[in-house]
C-alpha cells in the first residue's frame, strides 16, 4: 500500500509539471525569432528604465548619475526613513498598469525590463535593507504584460561586483564581475533563481544576462577584460540551463554592446541570440553593417536593446534601417524627466532645490550641513513628495511624434 501510495504522488508531482517545449515559447530560428503561434517576431518596443535601476540624468541630475549616488544624496539631504519612504513610494507610482496598458496600446509587443541584483539579495537598495522585493515587481510587470499581450526581456542592467566599471552598472568604477568569483557566484545564483521561477512563463521571452559589458576606459585592460567576458556569459547560461531548457539566453557585445569579436564562439545551445546597442551616428546599414555580418556569420538573431535620444527623423529613418536589416528594437527609456522618450514628466515646483543640493560640494560633513541648509529640508522633502505624483502616468505628458517615428501608433 506505501509503495503504491508513492507510486501516486510520484506520478501526480511528474503531471504537475507542464508538458512544454521550445516551441511554446519565443524561439530562435536562424536570424529569425519565432512566436508560439508560428509567426515570425519583429521586436519593437521600449525600455523600463530608471524604474528600478535609477539614473541621473533621468531625475535632471548630472554628478549623482548612479543608484548608489543617488540614494546617499538623499539621505544626506532628507535622512534614511524620508529616502527609504520616497523610493518605496517611487517604485509604486513609477511604473503601474497604466503604463503597460499604454505601450501595449502603441502596437508594441515586448518591453525589456532593467533590473538591479539587489533586488535579489538583502544588500541596501531603494529603501529596502533585507528580503528584496525583485520577484515582487517582476511578478507585477510580467503579469501585466501577459494581460495586455507583450513580451518581456529581463536584462541585469546592474551586476553584481559591476560589469561595466561606468555608472550605468552602478558600479565602483571597474568591471569587478570579470575577475571576482564572489560576484560571479552571487550573478550565476540570481540568474538560476529567476529562470527557476519563469521557466515555465512564455510572457519572458528571454534573459539579457549583462547590460553594456566592459566600458571603453580601461586602457590595456580592455582586451585582457574582453577575452574573459565569454567565460562569465557561460556561467550565466549554464547556470540558468540548469532549471530553465527553454528560455533564450541574450548576449551583449563588449564596449557598449559593440563589440561582438570576443562573442564569435558564443552559441552554447541553439536559444542563443545577440543584442547591441547603439547612440547617435549614421542612419542607413552601414551605421550597423558589424552587426549584420555578425549575425550572418553566427546564423542567430540580433536585437537592438537601447537605441534613442535622437531627433525624431533620425528615429524614424533608422527603425526604417533596423526593420529592413531584420533586427527588431527596444528604445530607451519609455520615461523621465522632461522629453527624449515615450511620456515624460514635469519636473516640481521645488525640485530645483533638490539638483542643487545633489550638485553642490558634499565632500564633508559641514559641505553637506550647507547644502542642506541653503535648500531647506522641508523644501527638499517637499519636492520627493511632489516627484513621486508627477511620475504617475496620469500626469506624464504622451510624444506622440516620438511614438510615431518608432513606426508605431499614438492616438
Amino acid at each position: 500500500m506505501i509503495a503504491t501510495m508513492l507510486m501516486v504522488a510520484s506520478c501526480t508531482e511528474q503531471r504537475s509539471e507542464p508538458a512544454l517545449t521550445i516551441t511554446d515559447f519565443v524561439h530562435v530560428d536562424g536570424v529569425n525569432l519565432v512566436e508560439p503561434s508560428g509567426e515570425r517576431l519583429f521586436i519593437r518596443g521600449t525600455n523600463l528604465g530608471n524604474w528600478i535601476n535609477p539614473e541621473g540624468y533621468m531625475f535632471g541630475f548630472r554628478k549623482v548619475n548612479s543608484a548608489h549616488l543617488i540614494d546617499e544624496m538623499l539621505r544626506e539631504a532628507v535622512g534614511p526613513a524620508a529616502a527609504d519612504s520616497f523610493w518605496r513610494n517611487f517604485q509604486q507610482n513609477y511604473i503601474t498598469e497604466a503604463d503597460i496598458a499604454f505601450i501595449a496600446s502603441t502596437g508594441a509587443n515586448t518591453l525589456r525590463l532593467p533590473f538591479h541584483y539587489k533586488l535579489f539579495t538583502d544588500e541596501d537598495y531603494m529603501g529596502l535593507t533585507a528580503n528584496g522585493n525583485g520577484f515582487e515587481l517582476m511578478d507585477k510587470v510580467i503579469g501585466w504584460c501577459k494581460s495586455h499581450g507583450l513580451y518581456v526581456i529581463l536584462d541585469m542592467h546592474d551586476a553584481p561586483g559591476g560589469q561595466t566599471g561606468d555608472n550605468i552598472d552602478d558600479s565602483y568604477g571597474y568591471p569587478w564581475l570579470m575577475e571576482c568569483e564572489v560576484s560571479q557566484r552571487l550573478y550565476c545564483d540570481i540568474w538560476r533563481r529567476i529562470a527557476d521561477r519563469y521557466r515555465n512563463e512564455p510572457t519572458v521571452l528571454g534573459y539579457d544576462l549583462l547590460n553594456e559589458p566592459i566600458a571603453p576606459y580601461f586602457g590595456e585592460d580592455v582586451e585582457r577584460l574582453n577575452a574573459k567576458l565569454k567565460g562569465v556569459y557561460r556561467m550565466g547560461f549554464d547556470a540558468i540551463r540548469e532549471v530553465d531548457p527553454y528560455h533564450i539566453v541574450m548576449l551583449g557585445g563588449a564596449q557598449w554592446n559593440g563589440n561582438f569579436e570576443p562573442l564569435e564562439e558564443c552559441n552554447f545551445d541553439e536559444q542563443v541570440m545577440y543584442t547591441c546597442h547603439r547612440y547617435g551616428g549614421g542612419t542607413d546599414n552601414n551605421a550597423i553593417r558589424s552587426f549584420i555580418e555578425f549575425r550572418d556569420r553566427v546564423n542567430r538573431p540580433m536585437y537592438m536593446g537601447e537605441i534613442g535620444h535622437n531627433t525624431y527623423e533620425w528615429m524614424a529613418a533608422f527603425c526604417r534601417t533596423m526593420e529592413e536589416s531584420n533586427i527588431g528594437y527596444t528604445f530607451w527609456p519609455y520615461k523621465k524627466i522632461g522629453s527624449s522618450s515615450w511620456v515624460g514628466f514635469e519636473a516640481p515646483a521645488d525640485w530645483q532645490a533638490v539638483i542643487d543640493f545633489a550638485e553642490s560640494d558634499r565632500t564633508n560633513y559641514q559641505s553637506i550641513r550647507e547644502a542642506r541648509d541653503k535648500a531647506g529640508m522641508a523644501t527638499l522633502k517637499r519636492a520627493l513628495d511632489e516627484l513621486v505624483e508627477a511620475v504617475k502616468f496620469e500626469h506624464c505628458t504622451i510624444d506622440k511624434e516620438y511614438i510615431r517615428a518608432l513606426g508605431l501608433n499614438a492616438e
